[in-house]
């Protein structure tokens, strides 16, 4: 039975961020089973669709959550192998455990407007809106008014881009800005927007308090202690006591008593407009300022007059700081943001409610300012009898006599003036038709404001603390109730308040609130800039007016506005913010949100190497650039420090694993996954490249030919040596060999690297991720879900040992090494470390003289010699990487001494000259250069004997494929073979007790020599030696002694 289903009724109520314009329908018929399809799409593990005769999953919106909560559509290996995969229970959800009570959520007229219209009609609207057109006059207070509503706007346009970008959930401003910009950007503004709001709590209570107190002085009702500051203080505190019970009462109590205010702070406006038009009723108004509309009164206050404030500091006020003072006034912005999480449809309510809200605050405060700026005087003595008697004089009169107006206000003690715009906070009052509603209206506003602002800014802690971006404030994360309430946050908060409201002037404290809002509203701003130029896929709000260059001029307004505010206190927000920021980063935490840092880093990395793909090379720029054929990485933990000591992390280094089993995405994932983990954890900036092949030279070859981007590549492969080659097969032995021709054919440089004991420790440690050959194929072949980590192994195979040194074997094994360091507070925080904690097999200890070895080249070497064996002309690469070592602490204490050969014994002298001048151009320090003249001298019979006995059980004429020692070669590489032979014994001779070796590669001839004969040459040069790199550059230089 199909079903015809409008395009409205597939969104749910308050829905608008539906891009689908146009008509479409949906035929839908009952299965056979009668099964109800919503039941179905409630369920929450997935099932085959058995009625469509697919394993496909329908459409649904469950797939779409993030990555904690959503659903697990079926994977391409369920789809193509048959296979069912069952979830074992539910995710848990993000949130935490379902809370018990009454769930509030707000619309966004009460969640939003209302919400938005309290907390900018704040304190400021009746206290100093007078006081800013007196010092400001009309012009310019219209200039300061509309500046900082334009800074709103254009954050306000930002923010409902963010919000419509995805779903929104708990945090507001603070979930906006790090879901947009990445936890260190958002963590910092978190932190610094919950003590922004905490500050505004003070401020509207303080400015409550002000209102109170000259309540009490107009109708002389006395006084608690002074009448001033200190009755400011001991008000303040039981307000915000108040305040903090309502807060604790519930958000549903909360939003009763702000609909109750809102309603007297708009019949207080009311009364305000009602009053200027009927002008004033008695000569007592008048005598204080009051004139009615005047173009006189509108004359004298249409332009600035700066002056000495009164009501706070004492200092010379100017346009930026009355912007300074003036500017919280329109700060409210955030007031329904912050309540993201308390909304019904946040991504809808937002917009409009700020948007709407920050229209008719800024038609208000500019309005009120046009009828301030044309009824009120500036100052006025307020004394009556002046007032009358001034009536009755002329100005020539007045001038003759010394007589002063009523308007005339001096320094002297008897002409003081306590009222007009610049003196009197309560010109609203003074102007209204019922004057004890503009105090009711005063009230309620700065309640409201202060009442937004303290259920906010936990809610902005909860968030931040539950995202554990800090240390020690995971505390704040805990709510209670069904509402979640952050109980603890309120109380925070509260202690916050009580500091800032001892200090007890409003003056005081609204420029250092403005800086922190400031600089969450850049922020804001700077993430809509940033995730439009990122262009991200990801990025597609649904809310459509917005431009990403009038966001970034918003940002760069609020920055400017921070410094001609008051300079001190933006360098100190900034600073601030610029701490918090970098201490995230440092800490490095473990989230991905998508953010546009993250966009950005990718298009960064893009664009450079598409740059690099231009750029022309030279040697001057040449670097090495690494492929270590390592296996698993955390078996080789040596072979990778050495690599990385010849690059310091300042050039390409890619690890290349070959396995012979097929794996499929989850165990490729898994062991992708658990190496980076390793190198992060050893502090090594590597990649990683996992390849499938039967064989170990097919499996490099394919790395060789495929790693990299553009020029971005490796030159330089690096193995560990083959040191089980005598107890291994020919053919075990003539991969090997072939992986070294095979980079010989791709033009690479090959360096192979020995030690003593060789590098290969997995079959002697465990770890974390220790996994056989076996055990990966039993992974690939398994259909569960994996876990997030693989389980303990201890259980290495046999063909693991038997070719334990073949560093990029198809049998390794996975990490044997775990690195961990927890940070002072034990909270196991993995930091970058050299160190490994190593544990035995079958938890036995490991012995020291292991542990030394695997750390080997973490650690500071002894003082002694790097002997560097230059026999032949590579290119350079033989003298450079020995170098490159010396620049490293760990051999800093080592001196280069080149051993280089001739053939002519009457060329000694002029051959070590020539040397030291090569070195000397190429700016390389040495301590020594020693000739070998002798190379082609017989080697002793005890050397011949012990090389026959080496190679004999590869002797074997019958095999001609390369995996054995003919007859017929021993005999064509007699001379070679002696050379080398020669070469093992000035080796024992001359660098027996160095600290390390290098020395020139041989090249092996394509098709001329069989695989076990190299490997006998290379284990007589290196054998009974100190720690020894072979390495052969490809034949293109990489030192030069030109400028």
């Amino acid at each position: 039975m199909a079903q015809k289903v409008s395009s409205s009724s597939l969104h749910p109520p308050g829905d608008t961020n539906s891009h689908h314009q146009g008509r479409f329908h949906v035929e839908r018929s009952e299965d056979s089973d009668g099964v109800d399809e919503e039941s179905n799409n409630n369920q929450q593990t997935w099932m085959p669709h058995s009625h469509l005769k697919t394993r496909e999953a329908l459409v649904d919106e469950k797939y779409y959550h993030d990555s904690v909560n959503g659903e697990a559509r079926p994977g391409l290996d369920t789809i193509r192998n048959n296979t069912f995969q069952q979830k074992a229970g539910n995710v848990a959800a993000e949130d935490g455990p379902v809370l018990k009570g009454k769930v509030i959520k707000f619309g966004w007229l009460e969640g939003v407007l209302m919400r938005c219209l309290l907390n900018i009609w704040g304190v400021m609207l009746f206290l100093r809106l007078s006081w800013l057109v007196g010092q400001s006059g009309v012009w310019q207070g219209f200039c300061i008014i509309t500046t900082a509503n334009a800074v709103t706007f254009i954050t306000a346009f930002s923010m409902s881009a963010v919000s419509t970008n995805g779903k929104i959930k708990g945090g507001g401003i603070y979930y906006m800005i790090s879901r947009s910009l990445g936890p260190e950007f958002g963590a910092a503004i978190g932190l610094m927007f919950t003590l922004a709001n905490s500050i505004a709590v003070a401020l509207y209570i303080v400015g409550f308090c002000e209102s109170l107190n000259d309540l009490l002085k107009v109708n002389n009702w006395g006084e608690i202690v002074d009448g001033g500051i200190n009755d400011i203080r001991i008000v303040g505190i039981g307000v915000l006591i108040c305040i903090l019970i309502l807060a604790f009462v519930g958000m549903d109590w909360v939003t009763r008593t702000q609909m109750i205010l809102l309603f007297i702070l708009i019949a207080a406006q009311v009364d305000y407009v009602v009053g200027t038009i009927i002008g004033p009723v008695s000569d007592q108004e008048k005598a204080q300022g009051f004139t009615g509309f005047s173009t006189d009164t509108w004359n004298e206050n249409f332009g600035p007059d700066y002056r000495v404030d009164r009501q706070g500091s004492g200092n010379e006020q100017s346009f930026f700081s009355v912007f300074g003072v003036f500017f919280p006034a329109v700060t409210g912005i955030v007031a329904g943001a912050n309540l993201s999480g308390d909304l019904k449809d946040p991504a809808s309510a937002i917009p409009k409610g700020t948007l709407l809200a920050i229209l008719i605050t800024y038609l208000s405060y500019i309005g009120y300012a046009l009828m301030m700026g044309g009824s009120v005087l500036r100052e006025a003595t307020g004394d009556l009898d002046q007032y009358l008697e001034g009536l009755n004089i002329t100005m020539e009169e007045a001038n003759q006599t010394g007589f002063k107006f009523y308007t005339d206000c001096m320094n002297g003690t008897d002409y003081i003036c306590d009222y007009g715009l610049l003196n009197n906070p309560q010109v609203m009052g003074l102007a209204s038709s019922w004057d004890p509603l503009i105090y009711m209206g005063c009230f309620a506003a700065t309640l409201s404001s202060a009442i937004a602002s303290l259920v906010g800014a936990p809610r902005v802690l909860q968030a931040l603390a539950k995202d554990k971006l800090y240390p020690l404030i995971e505390f704040f994360a805990k709510g209670y109730g069904a509402n979640n309430d952050p109980v603890r946050g309120y109380l925070l908060v509260f202690l916050i308040s009580l500091g800032c409201i001892l200090i007890g002037t409003i003056n005081d404290i609204a420029p250092l609130l403005s800086n922190f809002f400031l600089a969450a509203y850049c922020l804001i701003n700077f993430s809509v800039f940033h995730a439009e130029i990122s262009k991200s896929p990801g990025w597609r709000p649904s809310f459509r007016y917005y431009n990403a260059w009038v966001s970034l001029l918003g940002s760069l307004l609020c920055i400017a506005v921070m410094f001609l505010m008051n300079w001190v206190t933006a360098i100190v927000t900034v600073g601030l913010s610029v701490f918090l920021y970098m201490y995230v980063s440092y800490r490095k935490p473990d989230v991905n949100w998508g953010s546009s840092t993250q966009a950005q880093a990718y298009n960064s990395a893009l664009g450079s190497v598409q740059t690099l793909n231009t750029v022309e090379e030279h040697v001057k720029n040449y670097r090495p650039q690494i492929l270590i054929l390592s296996g698993m990485p955390s078996s080789r933990p040596a072979l990778i420090d050495f690599s990385h000591l010849l690059v310091k992390n300042h050039s390409l280094v890619i690890c290349g694993h070959v396995v012979n089993e097929h794996l499929n995405h989850k165990a490729r994932n898994q062991l992708t996954r658990q190496t980076y983990n390793w190198l992060s954890k050893r502090n090594k900036k590597s990649f990683y490249t996992l390849v499938e092949d039967t064989g170990f030279s097919g499996g490099a070859h394919s790395i060789m030919q495929a790693s990299g981007l553009g020029k971005l590549r490796p030159n330089l492969v690096m193995l560990g040596y083959k040191n089980n080659w005598k107890s291994a097969s020919g053919e075990d032995v003539k991969e090997y060999i072939n992986v070294v021709q095979d980079a010989f054919n791709l033009h690479f440089a090959v360096s192979i690297l020995r030690v003593p004991g060789g590098l290969d420790y997995s079959h002697i440690l465990q770890g974390e991720g220790n996994m056989t050959a076996e055990q990966i194929a039993e992974l690939t072949q398994q259909t569960t879900h994996a876990t997030s980590k693989f389980p303990m192994m201890s259980q290495i195979s046999q063909d693991s040992e038997d070719i334990s040194s073949d560093e990029a074997s198809t049998h390794s094994s996975i990490p044997t090494i775990e690195v961990t360091a927890e940070d002072d507070k034990g909270n196991g925080k993995n930091k970058p470390s050299n160190q490994a904690t190593i544990i035995g097999k079958s938890d036995e200890s490991v012995p020291h003289d292991v542990l030394t070895r695997v750390d080997q080249f973490t650690q500071k070497q002894q003082k002694g010699t790097i002997d560097v064996w230059w026999l032949y002309d590579d290119g350079g690469l033989t003298i450079l990487l020995p170098y490159l070592l010396t620049m490293r602490s760990q051999f800093s204490e080592c001196q280069l001494r080149i051993f280089t050969l001739t053939s002519r014994l009457d060329e000694l002298g002029s051959t070590q000259i020539n040397m030291a001048s090569l070195l000397s151009k190429f700016r390389i320090d040495y301590s020594d250069v020693i000739v070998i003249p002798d190379i082609t001298s017989k080697a002793k019979e005890e050397t011949k004997v012990e090389f026959e006995a080496m190679i004999k059980p590869f002797v074997n004429d019958d095999v001609t494929d390369g995996t054995a020692i003919s007859s017929a070669d021993i005999v064509t590489h007699r001379e070679k073979t002696n050379r080398h032979l020669r070469l093992h014994e000035l080796l024992l001779a001359h660098s027996k007790n160095s600290t390390f070796v290098v020395m020139t590669l041989p090249v092996p001839r394509k098709g001329h020599i069989s695989a076990p004969l190299y490997m006998a040459w290379l284990e007589m040069i290196t054998k009974d030696m100190p720690p020894f790199l072979l390495v052969r550059g490809n034949q293109t230089s990489v030192l030069t002694f030109y400028s």
